[in-house]
């Protein structure tokens, strides 16, 4: 279907797979397969399953990039930015990260902890009072908090705030962070905090509170703490003119089940990093989902993180943080849901701001025990595995590309699945 994205084979893993070295940033290093226990032949069925999906027309490109021991032994970009102009996709291709996002609010978070700017077990309301009387909604009337609300239920999505879905009506994200916060303020909480996961602004409250502690814009605490130390140089909520052109498309499937470029449904206003200008900076800097970056960029932050905290001789979090911060926080009885029952998954627990592989066998996954992940609705996806020293970092761009009920390939089950299958030697 697309020939452009047939030839555009990607010279970096080619090489890796002979194991030669491209011109990377110094950090990054790309080895044979065999010399951290991959199998090159493992990796080209992982490279050729990847992008069959885009010469079947189920994806207009994919990215997929493997490190092991902090060493990439395979990184594939495949397919094109636009089907309009067929533009291939590069390592330097831009995405939007959407809820990937998260995980990088939640370390702004915990190097604020590390100052002793906030505690765990502190009420939200003390950072923000507007909170301080927020009552539950029940079925027999608003009631008060059986226990206020805290900072790590605010870090788990288990505060009490309804799904997403339950503000559609409140246009949490159409102005600023303040009134993102005067807005719920004056509605009831879903349910009592730490009795249910539900996956909604918990996070654009977190870039709120960062903001409030810090004294900076969440734009210029992330850029100046994370980003530039990390080089992270094609990272933010917008980006320069000059890299316009590097940033996809975004897509969607039309009644055909062909991929059409996706447009702000009628009546709705997109923001830069959904559908609009990416070089605008958006007036609600959103800490749920607003980031743009290159699979690149987003392996260094990864990368930063299975290392416990360290990258570029410089340490962004104590090792004790990160491994707080994928530490099951969740009470017993109360389960990680995103897309309703049907897709319930055991096994999985959350820490701040990130998912938990409790246990690999319920959760009917290969990755090892105390893996820690998240993704993003337009179907990006990573995965960080200390128990084998190895990560996984992806990128597409399909309107509800994360679920598993919308269309889109299921590239986050097939990575885990091929990926683990390459890995012929662990010991290594």
């Amino acid at each position: 279907m697309h020939a452009l994205a047939r030839r555009s084979i990607s010279a970096l893993v080619v090489i890796a797979l002979l194991g030669g070295a491209p011109s990377l940033p110094a950090q990054v290093q790309l080895v044979a397969p065999d010399s951290v226990g991959f199998s090159a032949d493992g990796l080209k069925l992982l490279q050729r399953t990847m992008r069959a999906l885009v010469d079947d027309g189920k994806l207009a490109g994919v990215t997929t990039l493997v490190a092991r021991h902090g060493k990439v032994v395979y990184l594939d970009a495949y397919g094109v930015q636009d089907l309009a102009i067929k533009k291939p996709v590069t390592k330097n291709t831009i995405f939007r990260i959407a809820s990937m996002t998260k995980p990088i609010v939640g370390v702004a978070m915990m190097m604020l902890w590390e100052q002793g700017k906030w505690t765990l077990d502190d009420p939200v309301a003390k950072h923000i009072p507007e909170f301080a009387d927020l009552k539950v909604g029940t079925p027999n009337g608003d009631v008060a908090q059986t226990t206020p609300m805290t900072m790590r239920q605010l870090m788990s999505h288990t505060a009490g705030f309804d799904v997403n879905a339950g503000y559609a009506n409140a246009n949490l994200r159409d102005s600023d962070l303040q009134a993102m916060i005067d807005r719920p303020a004056k509605l009831p909480l879903a349910v009592q905090p730490g009795s249910d996961w539900r996956y909604g602004p918990s996070v654009d409250i977190q870039g709120y509170i960062v903001e409030k502690l810090s004294g900076q814009s969440l734009d210029v605490f992330l850029r100046t703490k994370i980003f530039e130390p990390l080089g992270m140089k094609d990272t933010g909520f917008w980006v320069d003119a000059s890299k316009v052109d590097r940033v996809t498309s975004l897509y969607t499937y039309g009644p055909d089940k062909r991929l059409v470029r996706a447009t702000p449904p009628p009546g709705t206003v997109a923001r830069p990093s959904d559908v609009g200008d990416p070089s605008s900076k958006p007036a609600f800097l959103s800490g749920n989902g607003g980031l743009l970056s290159t699979t690149d960029d987003y392996f260094r932050f990864a990368q930063m993180m299975l290392n416990g905290g360290e990258a570029n001789g410089k340490r962004f979090l104590k090792a004790s943080t990160v491994e707080l911060m994928r530490t099951n926080v969740l009470a017993d009885g109360v389960k990680v849901d995103l897309y309703g029952p049907t897709y319930n998954i055991e096994g999985i627990g959350f820490g701040l701001d990130f998912a938990i592989i409790l246990d690999p066998a319920k959760a009917k996954t290969p990755e090892g025990k105390g893996s820690f992940y998240w993704g993003g609705a337009f179907g990006t996806w990573f995965w960080l595995d200390p128990a084998n020293d190895m990560l996984v970092v992806g990128m597409i761009q399909n309107v509800d590309g994360s679920r598993p009920d919308r269309g889109s390939p299921q590239v986050r089950p097939l990575s885990r699945k091929l990926v683990y299958a390459a890995l012929a030697d662990p010991t290594k």
